[in-house]
């Protein structure tokens, strides 16, 4: 196998994990009340370390849940947007098909995707403390977006590489000229 070829196909199954991650991320945004149901029953069952060890996990995962379930009841229209979460999830996840396919003109997509993970962590620290949120939870939050760059940074490191041993340059696609 050519070393094009080679470099190509790791690039591919790096795109291809962060892609399955973020279906994952955004189809489990759509049953959040069923998903804290079955986290809190999970975590405060006999077998589960969680509520003597970590009291406060077990705390926030019943609050959160409350307040799911106060939403759904009165106000299930707030919880809309999360479905447009986890759509927006499912919509970035189809961009990197882009990359997927031609990793060379579409390493904007991956660049992109590098800021979106950058992003995570100003938007955590500003508005968790707004939300209430636990600082503990922000800091898991902040893990997405810092997991989250690591494949892509492998990705865009290869995909570099890839375009010094084609000789073309990176970016978008030429203009088609209008006929």
């Amino acid at each position: 196998m050519s070393e094009r070829r080679a470099l190509l196909r790791r690039i591919r199954v790096w795109l291809a994990v962060f892609i399955v991650c973020l279906v994952l991320s955004g189809l489990t945004a759509f049953p959040l009340v069923h998903e804290l149901h079955w986290a809190e029953d999970l975590l405060n069952s006999s077998a589960s370390p969680v509520p003597e060890h970590l009291p406060a996990l077990a705390e926030w995962i019943t609050r959160v849940r409350t307040g799911l379930d106060e939403a759904d009841a009165r106000y299930p229209f707030l919880l809309y947007g999360t479905d447009w979460l986890a759509f927006a999830h499912l919509v970035i996840a189809v961009a990197f098909y882009g990359p997927y396919r031609d990793p060379v003109r579409n390493i904007w997509v991956v660049e992109f995707g590098m800021i979106a993970c950058a992003g995570i962590i100003p938007l955590a620290l500003i508005c968790g403390p707004i939300r209430g949120i636990p600082v503990w939870w922000s800091v898991i939050d902040m893990s997405f977006g810092v997991f989250g760059v690591i494949p892509l940074l492998v990705v865009r490191r290869m995909s570099k590489r890839l375009e010094s041993l084609e000789g073309v340059p990176a970016g978008p696609p030429e203009p088609v000229p209008a006929a």
